[in-house]
């Protein structure tokens, strides 16, 4: 019997990296999992060691038991982030998992960008810029730190995520305001166009790069084949709102009626001064696309289909809000 790998995940209580255990920990003979975090949520359900503690604590890291064949990183955000965490394990890393972004890439070339695509130089303001160039040096840190230490790494740069756990105010607002108030805004003036992933794909995804020689070095965007505007989303819920004949469906939607839904036009201007959640590019000029082929050639990943995704998520987050 092949050994087990042992893996360390930084985070992984909250959405991607929970999923992400709850993945890996159904394949309890290929992994030996470690997860460190402030202890937010328990792991003990999944059956994998937690180590609770701040990674900024460096004192936290002498905890971690003996050599990991790779470490994935769900919750780097700022400069510094990865070099502190190879240098607290001392080179003991077989493989380092940086969970990146596709807003790293440069802005408004008007282009579907693959992985070779330039990254963004310019800082923008608010908390979303500085999550790009927080991110942005993320990654030249990771390739820095790692080809100076001999340590192979690994970029997955996944698009929108979507699907249960998510605690980010996105497809679960629309959801809970179908459920618990049967109405759903439709935006009259949106043309941007955008792209999700499903989580349990982007989960598979860090599966299919632990060990793999060939993803070494490499940068993956994470991305479903369909590109979304929101009245193709606003349509894709409202079919996941209805009765499905599917048996893993069945019935579970029937106290939301399609008929009983109202649906609410209006302006994205007006949805601002009311307080409706835009998470989603809106206009054109917002619109940034990449390419899912290198995830799909050199991985294997097959990505669920959109429709099917948010059926899960909406059966999901009903049972939340009823």
């Amino acid at each position: 019997m092949e050994e087990k790998k042992k893996i360390l995940v930084i985070g992984g209580s909250y959405f991607y990296g929970r999923v992400f255990v709850m993945e890996a920990a159904r394949e309890q003979n290929n992994y030996d999992i470690t997860v460190l975090n402030r202890g937010t949520y328990s792991m003990d359900e999944f059956g994998v060691t937690q180590i609770t503690g701040d990674r900024h604590d460096l004192e936290v890291f002498s905890k971690c038991d003996g050599d990991y064949d790779a470490v994935i990183d769900f919750c780097a955000y700022g400069e510094g982030d990865v070099e502190t965490v190879i240098q607290a394990l001392d080179g003991r890393v077989g493989q380092y998992v940086l969970i990146s972004t596709v807003d790293v890439y440069e802005r408004g070339s008007g282009i579907l960008k693959t992985e070779e695509h330039e990254l963004e130089h310019r800082i923008f303001e608010g908390d979303a810029g500085t999550y790009i160039s927080g991110k942005v040096a993320l990654e030249k840190e990771v390739r820095r730190v790692c080809e100076d230490r001999g340590v192979p790494y690994t970029i997955l740069r996944p698009a929108i995520l979507y699907g249960p756990y998510n605690y980010a105010p996105r497809e679960s607002v629309y959801i809970q305001m179908m459920v618990v108030n049967h109405v759903l805004p439709r935006f009259t003036d949106a043309d941007g166009r955008f792209q999700f992933v499903y989580v349990k794909d982007a989960a598979h995804a860090v599966l299919r790069v632990i060990g793999d020689e060939k993803a070494y070095g490499q940068s993956y965007n994470l991305c479903q084949d369909e590109v979304v505007t929101y009245d193709s989303f606003f349509e894709t819920l409202k079919a996941a709102a209805k009765d499905v004949s599917d048996g893993e469906y069945q019935n579970v939607t029937a106290p939301l009626m399609t008929e009983e839904l109202q649906e609410i036009p209006i302006t994205v201007e007006e949805a601002e001064v009311q307080q409706i959640p835009i998470p989603f590019p809106a206009t054109a000029a917002e619109t940034e696309l990449c390419s899912n082929e290198k995830s799909k050639r050199e991985l294997g990943l097959k990505y669920t289909d959109f429709a099917e995704g948010m059926r899960r998520t909406f059966r999901a987050f009903k049972h939340v809000f009823i």
